[in-house]
């Protein structure tokens, strides 16, 4: 799976090009996206128009933030030219790749780490000694396609490792959020259900849901946080202006620009991102190029 080091594999290309200066005069807007990362659309829009607008107020332009429902509108998104940037889940950024050519530039660090774990978990009272033997016959709830560590993950993990159908091992669902699966889980509605470290530490942190409402029962290997991707037709020189940008904010001032616990962001490449794109083309759902 990914390694820290390759993650941080910057992109010295395009960090050395020109001095910083507003490069979008033909074009005084810019649109910009960000992915169901919060239960509602508008919290999610609130929570992230900080750091959209301090990157508009240093590329010099007026800018629209827009959000999806799902990760999979992501990439319809990016492929209809409707981004001019993006924040995309890992997964989410993969498919866009391979249907538009869009890049992703910068990696985001949370707690200073560019990675995270997905994760499944349970009903506590559930007995899971060894996952998935254990559990075979229970109902298990998968996030959305376009989810990295809701489906794409577990569903890697399903065929290549664990070698099972998780749609008849299991009784299954898919399409859920990554909140919606962690109160399923903790009223009872399903036993198991997929979700990642970071959003399961947040609704317990933000007191949405109790520590003792679910337990993990599996962690996947470290995965790459989500991506900053400009589309293919995306000038070199914007896209190292808009590394450079979020590269430079210091972990003081991600206080103010980001989210609770995100910290900056690291230089990445496409290359960063290859255990994804290998898992997509494993489960059928990307091409190998």
């Amino acid at each position: 799976m990914v390694t820290r080091r390759n993650l941080l594999v910057g992109t010295a290309g395009l960090a050395s090009v020109v001095a910083m200066r507003p490069v979008m005069a033909q074009k005084k807007t810019l649109r910009f996206g960000v992915g169901p990362l919060l239960a509602l659309a508008e919290d999610t829009k609130k929570a992230y128009t900080p750091i959209f607008a301090h990157l508009a107020k240093q590329l010099g332009v007026d800018f629209e933030l827009v959000t999806t429902t799902d990760w999979a509108g992501m990439a319809v998104a990016m492929g209809s030219g409707n981004l001019d940037v993006a924040w995309m889940g890992p997964w989410g950024y993969i498919l866009a790749n391979a249907s538009t050519g869009c890049q992703v530039v910068a990696t985001v660090k949370y707690d200073e780490k560019p990675t995270y774990q997905a994760i499944i978990i349970a009903r506590p009272s559930l007995a899971v000694n060894k996952f998935p033997d254990d559990s075979r016959g229970l109902s298990i709830s998968f996030a959305d396609v376009g989810s990295t560590s809701g489906w794409l993950i577990p569903t890697f993990y399903s065929k290549e490792v664990w070698k099972i159908d998780p749609k008849t091992y299991w009784k299954y669902s898919e399409g859920a959020s990554h909140p919606a699966n962690e109160i399923a889980v903790g009223a009872g509605q399903v036993d198991m259900a997929t979700d990642y470290d970071r959003n399961r530490n947040a609704m317990i942190e933000s007191g949405r849901v109790k520590p003792d409402s679910n337990k993990i029962i599996w962690t996947s290997a470290p995965l790459p946080n989500d991506a900053i991707a400009l589309p293919k037709n995306a000038s070199q020189e914007l896209m190292a202006q808009v590394q450079k940008i979020l590269t430079d904010i210091t972990v003081e001032q991600a206080k103010t620009l980001l989210p609770n616990h995100y910290t900056g962001f690291v230089a990445n490449t496409h290359a960063g991102y290859k255990a994804i794109e290998d898992a997509g083309i494993a489960v059928g759902r990307i091409k190998k190029t």
